[in-house]
């Protein structure tokens, strides 16, 4: 071994020593001291999970100092690295979305102490990563100052990684009777909502909550996991359908309509959407949009990209907006604007567009692409929307998590944040609630949004100013596939695709 490589070695395995009393005594230390014993913060399961990661992985280092780099150690200290990562990210996200100034514990410049978690963690990853890249062979590193004791290879200390063992020592201590005393032996393992620290018997909690419902519908994707809805052009085979108006959760059907005639519209693709404007209907199926005169002869048509920038997936809504403009709009509640533009420039608009970028416009001024960001509905899909001017209407549907509820979201068209939301109120039967509907298309007329719902063939007249169910109509059971609602001259025409085509009925 050349003298060059000794002192880096030396240099290694001391840096090694600082990183390990550094995490120990920082993040470690002064949550258990001063957080701990001094501000009386209790940490809560996800807390406790990301020091004792932090523990580990100092522990870890220590290891390294005094049995020298192996890569067993190597590799314990990048698990516990992404299991600690893993439980921040947790933590974080279950915070992310609140107000400002909103979460949980003490805050430090701004930021919670679970957000401090994960840069930790991501410190120790670049640390590695560093000492790693500045360390001598591994054949150096073995070689290093060893001596066997009882027929274990071990490092020889010197005082100052000997004081940092008796430190660190100290405060795995200090924080393993921190838990004992305020989280309690197994099965006890902390509260989600702790109380303040305290040595108090009286005011010590230990909880096994925590463990309820932890094993049941495990996913990575927690309340994400959320199946797709149903649509005309992929019907949910797991979802039973009734439409028989009479098993509807509305206690008494105000209205009944009857079909006067049924036309078909000659697009081969099932469609999702239907409205009528300007002379002229415009239609969408999937990533297809199609403009079709009175007589509906196809005049226009465009297909989005669905995954460039706001992933649209796919297309359930399309209502006008300002003077010559659209907002299209997908089941994930993201959304485009766009127009009609004979020249476009196909080059620019190429981002936008799969076919029709020479005639359609979605960049510049008031156009492209955005996301609606929710509160009570944020888990749940949509299969509708329509604007009185002002604002653009969504409403909620039901998912195999979440069975019963049924939100009405206002969105303000001025910048597209939401505005409002409701769940009216109802006649409803003994039990029952809006969430059995399945409102798979809205159209607005007279302050008033008319939601129709492909499960039980009603449509609810919901009044915005009150936020009540006014009137509930029903529409005849041979419509099974209800998609779309369209008010015109009097009339009520629902779109269906049944028997494989494209149904429109007129209804009186």
């Amino acid at each position: 071994m050349n003298h060059t490589e000794m002192k880096k070695t030396k240099m290694f395995y001391f840096l090694m020593s600082i990183a390990s009393f550094l995490i120990l005594l920082l993040p470690v230390g002064i949550a258990n001291v001063v957080f701990g014993y001094i501000l009386h913060d209790n940490p809560c399961i996800l807390c406790w999970g990301q020091r004792e990661a932090m523990i580990f992985i100092g522990v870890m280092a220590l290891f390294i100092v005094r049995y020298g780099l192996e890569p067993r150690f190597v590799a314990a200290l990048l698990v516990m690295s992404a299991v600690g990562m893993y439980q921040s990210f947790a933590h974080l996200g279950a915070h992310a979305h609140r107000d400002i100034g909103q979460g949980f514990g003490p805050m430090i410049n701004g930021i919670h102490t679970y957000g401090w978690a994960e840069f930790v963690f991501w410190v120790v990853i670049v640390a590695l990563a560093l000492l790693f890249a500045l360390a001598p062979k591994f054949a150096t590193l073995e070689k290093d100052n060893h001596e066997e004791v009882k027929g274990v290879s071990l490092r020889k200390f010197d005082k100052s990684t000997k004081w940092i063992f008796v430190f660190s020592a100290l405060i795995v201590g200090s924080n393993a009777f921190q838990a004992l005393s305020n989280t309690g032996i197994p099965p006890f393992i902390g509260q989600s909502d702790p109380v303040r620290f305290s040595l108090n018997p009286k005011e010590i909690i230990w909880s096994t909550e925590g463990w309820k419902g932890m094993w049941q519908n495990i996913s990575f994707l927690g309340k994400r996991d959320v199946e797709s809805p149903d649509f005309a052009f992929a019907s949910d085979e797991k979802i039973k359908f009734s439409h028989d108006s009479a098993q509807s959760p509305f206690a008494t059907i105000d209205q009944k309509l009857q079909v006067l005639n049924v036309a078909k519209i000659d697009i081969p693709q099932p469609l999702n959407t239907l409205m009528y404007h300007n002379n002229e209907y415009i239609a969408s199926s999937k990533f297809d949009v199609y403009f079709l005169n009175p007589d509906f002869k196809l005049q226009d048509h465009f297909k989005i990209d669905p995954f460039y920038s706001a992933t649209i997936d796919p297309i359930v809504g399309i209502t006008p907006y300002m003077d010559d403009k659209f907002v299209l709009m997908g089941s994930n509640k993201s959304f485009l604007r766009f127009m009609k533009n004979p020249n476009a420039n196909p080059y620019v608009e190429y981002a936008d567009f799969l076919e029709g970028a020479n005639h359609f416009q979605a960049q510049g001024k008031n156009l492209g692409r955005g996301r609606i960001d929710t509160v009570r509905a944020k888990f749940n899909y949509i299969q509708s929307s329509v604007s009185d001017g002002k604002y653009l209407y969504l409403a909620s549907v039901p998912n195999q998590k979440d069975s019963k509820k049924f939100v009405i979201s206002a969105i303000s068209l001025n910048d597209f944040v939401l505005s409002s939301e409701f769940t009216p109120k109802a006649n409803l039967k003994e039990g029952a609630t809006l969430g059995d509907l399945y409102i798979t298309a809205m159209d607005y007329q007279n302050g008033k949004l008319y939601a129709l719902s492909k499960n039980y063939n009603v449509i609810a007249v919901i009044d915005v100013a009150s936020q009540s169910v006014t009137k509930v109509i029903s529409y005849p059971q041979e419509i099974t596939n209800a998609r779309a609602l369209i008010l015109q001259n009097a009339q009520m025409k629902i779109l269906s695709y049944q028997d494989g085509e494209n149904k429109l009925f007129t209804l009186k």
